[in-house]
């Protein structure tokens, strides 16, 4: 019965087709860039379905799907893959040492000796998660709001502090009189790692994201960091068997593959090439174009802008004019001083009906005033005016000269930097937390 059904489907094909062929392809892929044919499906003489494409291959792709995201490479940014490797990288060698940090901790507190109690390492245990809790708390009080705006710094710090936890850990056996205040320390430190590691790697992976898929990106990082997290700790526990009982072969292992870690987190770091807009990318990008009249890409930018302290950064060949540090944003109108606070009332009354911020300089450092209903866009207005008042300081009239080149070049300094990817919707920045209104009062009006 199915066989002379699909013989009458295939005569009313060839009876429709007229002297023609119809030509079915099956094609397989994620990306719509990325497709393989993988059967052609023709209807005369007879059903014919010829298949093509290596069985291998197919399982590759989809094993490989589990760990990339759906559409990749065109659905990330091209620093996505450089990243991710190095990351990779330095995951594991943490891995590895946790195994050797976990080992001495438990040596530590006494496992396997027989003067040890449960309640005792319970207890020193407690303590050592209660300061990593109340750590955590608090760096995210003090730093919560800095965390997005310097993403590559933060996640450089926040390896550091992991670094640093886990040498607590391995030092801990060494002190048995302060042991419980190293290991808390070294608790502390990394309560810190996690909370800075968690914050820039949302932020990281809204950067990756070109199609709307940052839950997709975040799910395969997690199965990348599961793989990277099964061979460490295959390799940490055979690591701990050699080194068991050779300490000076414990510390040459820890401290090797420690500044790998560090060597690993700084070239992925290095590798990310940002769009968003941040002080110091303002600052650079903004010199740039006022030399030039061109504008920088990202990936310009992001081998100009100090991932390293800036005292370190100063050792390379990256010079570059910190305009940014002389500028203070969202500053706090009671705390300028008499001279400052006159040339801001000033400001205030000649420009009663514009804008939302006022400029103020004094001994080449300016403090800007944001007003209490100012916008992201007035904000990052308000910060490239005052970048273009930093770069003419020397200038007498640098006031309003730096007013008539924002009157004249703002509007097309925006559309170079999208055009070439940059994100101007927003500064990233420290939450503004100090505001001001300005309301200027004639015999006839009043306004706001």
């Amino acid at each position: 019965m199915e066989d002379s059904t699909a013989r009458e489907l295939i005569a009313s094909l060839d009876g429709d087709s007229g002297d023609g062929t119809l030509i079915l392809e099956e094609w397989n892929g994620s990306s719509s860039s990325k497709l393989s044919r993988t059967a052609i499906i023709t209807a005369a003489p007879s059903l014919s379905i010829q298949r093509s494409g290596n069985r291998f291959g197919h399982v590759w792709r989809r094993v490989l799907e589990a760990f990339v995201p759906e559409g990749f490479p065109s659905s990330v940014t091209p620093d996505y893959v450089p990243f991710q490797v190095w990351d990779s990288l330095q995951g594991l060698s943490t891995y590895i040492r946790t195994m050797l940090s976990t080992q001495a901790l438990l040596s530590a507190i006494g496992v396997g000796e027989k003067s040890a109690t449960v309640l005792g390492a319970t207890f020193q245990w407690f303590l050592r998660d209660l300061t990593g809790m109340v750590g955590g708390i608090l760096f995210t009080f003090y730093q919560g709001s800095n965390l997005d705006s310097n993403a590559k710094k933060w996640r450089l710090v926040a390896d550091l502090m992991n670094d640093l936890g886990m040498l607590m850990d391995l030092v801990s056996p060494l002190c048995p009189s302060a042991f419980v205040f190293v290991v808390c320390l070294g608790s502390l430190s990394r309560s810190f790692t996690g909370v800075a590691s968690g914050a820039t790697r949302a932020a990281l992976t809204q950067h990756f994201a070109l199609q709307n898929n940052a839950a997709d990106i975040s799910a395969k990082e997690g199965s990348q960091e599961t793989v990277a997290t099964m061979i460490g700790m295959a390799l940490g526990m055979l690591l701990a068997r050699i080194t068991i009982g050779h300490p000076l072969f414990i510390w040459f292992s820890f401290l090797s593959l420690t500044i790998f870690h560090m060597y690993a987190n700084y070239k992925a770091v290095q590798c990310l090439a940002l769009t968003s807009l941040n002080v110091e990318r303002s600052s650079i990008v903004l010199q740039h174009f006022m030399e030039t009249g061109q504008v920088p890409s990202p990936a310009q930018v992001s081998k100009l802008e100090h991932i390293l302290p800036t005292w370190m950064s100063s050792w390379g060949l990256k010079k570059v004019k910190l305009l940014h540090t002389r500028i203070k944003l969202g500053a706090r109108v009671s705390s300028l001083g008499q001279e400052e606070m006159m040339i801001l009332l000033q400001t205030a009354k000649s420009h009663a009906y514009k804008g939302k911020y006022l400029i103020v300089e004094r001994n080449k450092d300016i403090s800007i005033v944001m007003h209490k209903s100012a916008t992201a866009a007035d904000v990052l207005q308000s910060f490239i005016h005052a970048l273009v008042e930093a770069y003419q300081i020397n200038d007498d009239s640098a006031h309003s000269e730096s007013q008539t080149w924002m009157d004249k070049n703002y509007e097309v300094f925006l559309l170079k930097l999208k055009s070439l990817g940059w994100k101007t919707e927003r500064l990233l920045t420290p939450s503004i937390i100090w505001r001001a209104e300005w309301i200027y009062s004639s015999v006839d009006k009043k306004t706001s």
